[in-house]
């Protein structure tokens, strides 16, 4: 895995972009004083102090003092998996209190928005909860979710197979759709326009998600619409080019 890509999954599980710069410059160096660990990782000594504090508080680093100066060494990177522990351990404390919160108020949230590629990943995380065992339907021209979220894709993809979620996807001949083994893909008459929204069809949902520089998803809960977006689905799956 590249540098950017382990990088981009730190700051995915929460920690900040100097943090995970300086967390993999000390497990590259070994362990350092805090102006070889600037340098190594490029940022400024402030903040570079400012990281190291952070670190040590998640217990991602740790320091010894050596002639009246500490000197900082990264922690196992298995480390990682008690640091996720331990937020998963503080979701759940107060989980049952926000599930309640939401269920007093779901039923009037009937469009929500989201923006930016952290938002587009909780849409797509809310289609693996709630599909399993259930059908997905796609209508995406653009094919772009690969190319947009390469990172994110091979994740995705694989949850649609374990949560056995059939999908049918309707996608521009030619374009990477890196389909799962439980996905039927069929393409769209020659010819036709490319559209860079996607319509994504759940049981009771229609999620239209706008793939621009940042990306854009509009979420509609509502059983009727969502049956009507079947009908129409359907009808252009049957005239679709296998």
């Amino acid at each position: 895995m590249s540098f950017e890509a382990i990088r981009e999954t730190l700051k995915e599980i929460g920690l900040g972009h100097n943090e995970s710069k300086i967390y993999i410059a000390l497990l590259k160096s070994g362990p350092s004083m805090a102006g070889r660990i600037a340098k190594e990782s490029n940022v400024d000594r402030s903040a570079c102090y400012d990281s190291l504090k952070a670190l040590t508080k998640r217990g991602l680093v740790s320091y010894a003092i050596e002639a009246n100066r500490k000197k900082f060494a990264a922690a196992n990177p298995e480390k990682l998996n008690d640091y996720l522990d331990e937020k998963k351990n503080l979701v759940s404390e107060i989980l049952p209190g926000l599930k309640e919160m939401f269920n007093q108020t779901e039923e009037k949230s009937q469009v929500n928005m989201y923006k930016g590629y952290k938002g587009i990943k909780t849409v797509f995380e809310d289609f693996l909860k709630e599909g399993k065992g259930g059908e997905h339907l796609v209508l995406d021209s653009s094919g772009s979710f690969v190319d947009k979220m390469p990172y994110y894709a091979p994740h995705f993809i694989k949850g649609l197979e374990t949560n056995r979620i059939k999908v049918r996807h309707i996608v521009q001949k030619g374009k990477d759709v890196r389909p799962s083994k439980t996905t039927e893909v069929r393409f769209f008459p020659k010819g036709a326009r490319e559209n860079p929204i996607s319509t994504n069809i759940g049981e009771n949902k229609i999620t239209f998600v706008l793939w621009s520089d940042v990306p854009e998803a509009v979420v509609i809960k509502d059983k009727a619409a969502a049956a009507a977006y079947r009908d129409y689905f359907e009808m252009l799956w049957k005239s679709a080019n296998k």
